[in-house]
Formats: structure tokens, C-alpha cells, sequence
């Protein structure tokens, strides 16, 4: 038997190799990690779409390490369409006994181990053929006659078409399956990461006591919309290469729905649950949704109009905007000196806490809606100078020049 001989030229290097490798984390603010993260906890498949060399695979093997999960890599477009919807096995009376498709070893693997991350990646260079194969595999999770345990979570990339090498677009099908998140670097992120200190990942801290309500928020905020939008219930676009990526259909709202309530009980930002709610049915369906799901939060104008001195305004200037609106055409459906004069002071409230610009236009429409019996509340001496100001400005811009 042949005696292994020491080498201290590669013992330096397998010694250099370690600590170069030696890499610790931290906790820091990441969106598109924390969109990332809820939708694995929320077990939707997710597709990361990023330029190569990214660090699209460097962030999948950063949280399973994170998640003490085991990483299993399959590169799709190296696969038979066979080696996801099984490989046939001819038993003793096939006749009889059929032909069970008997699963790839990696699949087999995971089911062993019960749990893990299975990374399908280069799914943009996969060909139509694997695509079709890895239908059954994304929605059902089954591999032959194999099934994924609940405990395995799928998380995909690819390149651009035009950065891909071969590249194809996906399927709609199979693109309708996914959580579609746009992958970038962050440069502080990239540097500190090099100098051995990467951003922690960590599934998102989910508040038991907001579990129903947050069901119920997320099946209130999707339901409402698609009610009163009918036609984003289900649209293919017509670009091939925008059915590749994030459309509506009745699979992407359920998956959507299924995001909200997550991140409402996780109380998750803004930013990640735009990110999430975009990645499932697109841009247009999903700034829809959350325009949609901010009204939900608005306060009711009779609310404002009955008890204006306890009134709390949003801070956020677009929500302020509809709120002094919906209380000026609360005043216009039922007008009454009362709730007239409690507009007034509402208005007053909006002059003091926010941008003075946003009261002009309500103030204006206010004042229309007077009758001659009303008397002038001393509120609208306060936000005369404004509406004032703004007449003249808006007079010499459109004046001679």
C-alpha cells in the first residue's frame, strides 16, 4: 500500500485556503436578504434575477450556512428533462407491476435529510424541454415518484437573456410559479464582505399573537382590489420576454396573499413587502396593490368630521393628500355647517403638521361649497395667506414671459 507523502507547498496552501475562507457575519440591514428569507419562510419558490457574477450563489450558500440548512445545487441546464420527472426503472413484470420512475440521487438526499435548500441554478440556460420537466417539481415538489418533504424550501437563478450563456426565456408556466426578486450589490455590503464579515441572514421573527389578523388583513387587502380591478385577475402579457418574469394570475395573488400575511406578522418594511408583492405579479398589479392596501390604513373622513381636535393626520404626503380630499367630499355629499366649520379645522391641523401646499387645493374646493347662511369660521383667516400664495404663484406662471 502506497505511502502518502507530506507536501509542504500544498499543506501552506490548504492552510491559506482555510483562512481565506474563515468568514464571520453580522447583523445589518439588508432588503433584498430579508424579501429573500420571508418568502423561504413563507415556502413560495424564488427566482433571483441578477447580472453573472452578482453573488447570486454566493448569497444562497451564506443562508443556508445562516439557517444551518443543508445546500443542495442542481444546475439545470446540465440535466435531461429525465433527471427531474424521473428516470424510468423496468422491474421483474412491468406489465403488472407498471414502470416506476425512480428519482435522482440529490432528490433522494433531501428526502433523507428532511430538510434543506435545493438551489436550481442557470434556470434561464435550462432549454424548453427541462423547463416543461421542472413544472411538477416547483408547484408539487415531486421528483419521479418521489416527494419533497415540507422541510425542503426551492430557491432558483438566472441571468438575463442577454447575459446568459445560450440563454432562453422562461416559460410562462414555469415563471408563474416563482417569486421573482431583482438581485443587486450593495458596495458597503461587497466591501465588508470581502474584508471577511458578511450580512447574517435569519428567517423572519413571526408575532403569534397577529397570525389571524394578518390572514385576514392580506385576504382583505387582495380581495378588495381584484373586486374593484376584475381585470387584473389573471393577464399574460404579450411580450415574450415580460411573461419570462412576474405577471398576474390566480396562482400569483394566492402566492401574493400568502406574502402579505406573512410580512404583517412579521412586520416587515415597506420596501421588502414592495419588493416581494412586485416579484409576484409585477410591477403595475403590484404598486396597485399596495396603493390599494395604504387606503385600507387611511381614517375614515366621518371619523375626522365628528371629532376633528382628536384627528391624527398621515404623515406621508400622498396619504395626507386623499385623506383632506375624502373629507372635503364627505362635506360635499351631506353638507352642514357643523361638519363645514370641522373641515375647516382639519385643514387647519394639516397646515400645521405638513407640507402647507397640500391644503390648497381642499381649501378651495372648502370654500366653494359655503352657503350663505354659514358663518365664516376664524380657521380660514389662518389659511388664507396660504391659498392666497399659491393663486399668485400659480398667476405668474401662467402670465406672459
Amino acid at each position: 500500500m502506497p505511502i502518502a507523502m507530506e507536501n509542504p507547498a500544498l499543506d501552506a496552501a490548504a492552510d491559506l485556503l482555510a483562512l481565506l475562507h474563515d468568514t464571520t457575519t453580522e447583523p445589518r440591514a439588508d432588503s433584498q436578504l430579508e424579501a429573500l428569507t420571508l418568502a423561504v419562510s413563507a415556502d413560495l419558490p424564488v427566482l433571483l434575477w441578477g447580472e453573472p457574477g452578482i453573488g447570486k450563489t454566493a448569497a444562497l450558500n451564506h443562508l443556508a450556512d445562516s439557517l444551518d440548512l443543508p445546500l443542495t445545487t442542481v444546475i439545470a441546464s446540465v440535466h435531461e428533462p429525465s433527471d427531474f420527472s424521473g428516470l424510468p426503472v423496468v422491474g421483474d413484470d412491468p406489465a403488472v407491476q407498471g414502470v416506476p420512475m425512480a428519482p435522482p440521487d440529490w432528490a433522494v438526499q433531501l428526502v433523507r435529510a428532511g430538510q434543506g435548500l435545493l438551489f436550481l441554478d442557470e434556470l434561464s440556460t435550462a432549454p424548453p424541454a427541462v423547463q416543461a420537466a421542472l413544472l411538477r417539481l416547483v408547484l408539487e415538489r415531486r421528483v419521479g415518484t418521489l416527494r419533497l418533504p415540507p422541510g425542503v424550501r426551492i430557491v432558483a437563478a438566472a441571468n438575463p437573456r442577454s447575459s446568459a450563456a445560450d440563454g432562453w426565456e422562461l416559460s410562462p408556466p414555469l415563471a408563474n410559479r416563482f417569486v421573482h426578486l431583482q438581485w443587486t450589490y450593495d458596495h458597503d455590503v461587497v466591501v465588508r464582505g470581502l474584508g471577511g464579515t458578511w450580512p447574517r441572514a435569519a428567517l423572519p421573527r413571526l408575532d403569534p399573537r397577529r397570525l389571524h389578523d394578518s390572514v385576514a388583513f392580506a385576504r382583505r387587502a387582495v380581495c378588495e382590489l381584484l373586486a374593484a380591478r376584475p381585470g387584473l385577475v389573471h393577464q399574460l402579457p404579450k411580450n415574450e420576454t415580460r411573461r419570462g418574469g412576474a405577471w398576474p394570475s390566480p396562482r400569483s395573488w394566492e402566492m401574493t396573499l400568502r406574502l402579505i400575511a406573512f410580512a404583517t406578522a412579521a412586520d416587515t418594511t415597506r420596501d421588502v413587502l414592495s419588493m416581494l408583492v412586485r416579484g409576484a405579479v409585477g410591477d403595475g398589479p403590484g404598486l396597485e396593490l399596495l396603493a390599494s392596501m395604504d387606503r385600507m390604513d387611511l381614517p375614515d373622513p366621518e371619523t375626522l368630521l365628528a371629532d376633528p381636535a382628536s384627528a391624527v393626520l398621515p404623515e406621508r404626503g400622498d396619504l395626507r393628500q386623499t385623506v383632506l380630499d375624502g373629507v372635503v367630499a364627505a362635506v360635499r355629499k351631506r353638507p352642514d355647517q357643523s361638519r363645514w366649520d370641522a373641515a375647516w379645522a382639519l385643514l387647519v391641523l394639516a397646515l400645521e403638521t405638513g407640507a402647507p401646499d397640500l391644503v390648497v387645493v381642499p381649501a378651495t374646493t372648502l370654500a366653494a361649497l359655503r352657503r350663505d347662511d354659514w358663518q365664516v369660521p376664524a380657521a380660514i383667516e389662518r389659511l388664507a395667506g396660504v391659498v392666497s400664495l399659491s393663486q399668485r404663484a400659480d398667476r405668474a406662471v401662467g402670465g406672459p414671459k
